[in-house]
């Protein structure tokens, strides 16, 4: 399979490798796997005044604060990922290359708000069931 995993640093990214790491049928070394993390753009009027250069390498020092635990957690467990890094609004981000990646499952950790919460504040996994067609994989 080729695998997705979507990623963030938090928590609740930690309890999905965790997840992975305790079933050897979707950790292991017949599947393939992408490790993406997406970064929110920054506000124009901050992209204009730092300027491209500034704010690509601020995007790059942050995917990598994420990517780098999560690629050693996964070496630990004889899996070599591929990286990707994207700016972008999130959840629509990550539905987008899990369709147009060709990706087999996409696994992702859920804050777990409730349905108030979601109804207010939006939620990333929301988004991407409605904008993928990818299975998706949600650990809590």
């Amino acid at each position: 399979m080729n695998i997705l995993l979507a990623v963030d640093g938090s928590a609740y990214t930690k309890k999905m490798l965790a997840y992975l790491a305790t079933h050897e049928e979707l950790l292991g070394g017949t599947h393939t796997y992408t490790v993406l993390t997406v970064q929110a753009p920054l506000p124009p009027r901050a992209r204009a005044a730092l300027g491209k250069e500034v704010v690509d390498n601020y995007h790059a020092e942050e995917a990598e604060k994420i990517l780098a635990p999560v690629c050693k957690f996964l070496g630990r467990h004889g899996v070599d990922a591929k990286r990707s890094v994207k700016v972008g609004t999130v959840g629509e981000t990550i539905a987008k290359v899990a369709d147009t990646g060709k990706f087999d499952l996409l696994v992702m950790g859920s804050h777990g708000h409730g349905a108030i919460a979601t109804l207010v504040m939006g939620s990333v996994t929301t988004q991407v069931l409605a904008h993928s067609k990818v299975p998706l994989l949600i650990v809590r």
